[in-house]
């Protein structure tokens, strides 16, 4: 009898440690997401170039200048991207008038329509001898209580003129700075983080033996083995799903550039690129890469047909994409089954946001390649699989 309570004294104890670890795992991965966040985008960078710093070293670099290379060739790609991305942003500035006026209109003519659709209900609704008949009641004519009050309104006196301290206080500048430093201190972390990117990227590709060595040193005998196998599939899942989607995406957006140019759709050069990759995004890829072309598309046409084909096309790539393309792009090396897919994209969405929505894939598929390759984590493997 004293042995049974103390095996289930034992056993509510560790449900109890195992509840509370999971409850600060969970914290931490809350309170920490701009810091986690940068390490996992660096480490995943440095996975996706570690192929370029090798074929650099066969060509006799040392590792440290092969790292700096790729690393100087990839800042120079985001460079001109950038460049790129200014210039269409410039162009798309000088048009914020036109677009600010076709938008003004549409609302109008929402308000308009909406407007007759309320009268056309109303009128089936109310009974015809209860509306009220045009021409029959008149406006009445003003009261001599109105017109008495209209010559009191006439005959106030104008307020008196601001004190010495209410124009000094008019005359002060608005607080521009003060808006300005308070917007950015929300995204200060995050552009504090996000400038130690590259850093990181150097230092893993450059020191990716020291530290892999070092970790291999933390286990001994099957362990070690386990682990360097882990680290590998690890390091080729990354690969095949940032590879995957870029392709897709490269796919999507010479395609989109196709259609767009077709139609004249201005800025189709931005456009094609944002639609294209914004189609990639889980669940939600399909609304996301509809929203911008229709967007450009605003000041150039009133045609329903431009806006009807635009969709259409957008929708089509999109569905050829996801059901013929990315199960042979990416889905030969993630084998993740749907359900494991929603639930990560809820957990980590609700963690990190958007951001997590991005990286909730690649997290939980590097986390099914570990369980892959250590033995008492496969059955986890089992759950996540396909």
């Amino acid at each position: 009898m004293v042995v049974h309570n103390t095996s289930s004294t034992q056993k509510s104890l560790q449900v109890g440690v195992g509840i509370l670890a999971a409850g600060a795992a969970i914290a931490l991965l809350y309170f920490g997401r701009v810091f986690l966040i940068t390490v996992i985008i660096a480490s995943m960078i440095a996975f996706l170039l570690d192929p370029l710093v090798i074929m650099f070293m066969k060509m006799r670099m040392p590792r440290g200048l092969a790292s700096f290379v790729v690393c100087s060739i990839g800042l120079i790609c985001l460079y001109l991207a950038g460049v790129g991305i200014y210039l269409q942003g410039l162009e798309i500035a000088d048009d914020l008038p036109a677009y600010g006026a076709r938008i003004t209109e549409m609302v109008d003519l929402v308000a308009v329509r909406m407007e007759k659709f309320e009268n056309g209900i109303y009128a089936s609704l109310v009974p015809r001898r209860l509306q009220p008949q045009s021409g029959t009641a008149a406006e009445p004519a003003p009261t001599p209580a109105d017109a008495r009050s209209k010559r009191l309104k006439k005959a106030e006196p104008p307020p008196p003129p601001p004190t010495v301290q209410e124009v000094r206080i008019l005359q002060e500048p608005a607080p521009v700075f003060s808006h300005l430093y308070s917007y950015l201190a929300e995204y200060y972390s995050v552009l504090l983080m996000a400038s130690f990117v590259p850093f990181l990227v150097y230092f893993l590709l450059s020191w990716r033996d020291h530290l892999r060595n070092r970790y291999l040193m933390l286990f001994q005998g099957d362990n070690r083995d386990e682990a360097a196998a882990a680290w590998i599939g690890l390091g080729d899942m990354v690969r095949a799903y940032v590879i995957g989607n870029f392709m897709l995406g490269i796919l999507l957006t010479v395609a989109s550039a196709l259609l767009f140019a077709s139609v004249k759709l201005p800025y189709w050069i931005l456009v094609a690129p944002v639609s294209g990759f914004l189609s990639l995004v889980p669940y939600i890829g399909l609304p996301l890469a509809v929203l911008p072309p229709i967007v450009a598309a605003l000041p150039a046409t009133k045609d329903p047909a431009i806006y009807l084909f635009v969709a259409m096309s957008v929708a089509i790539l999109h569905l050829l994409a996801l059901n013929l393309l990315y199960p042979k792009f990416v889905g030969a090396r993630v084998h993740l089954n749907p359900l494991a897919v929603t639930v990560a994209l809820m957990f980590w969405g609700m963690l990190w946001g958007a951001i997590g929505l991005v990286l909730a894939i690649p997290i939980t598929a590097g986390l099914k390649a570990v369980c892959d390759h250590v033995g008492h984590l496969k059955p986890y493997s089992r759950l996540l699989g396909d």
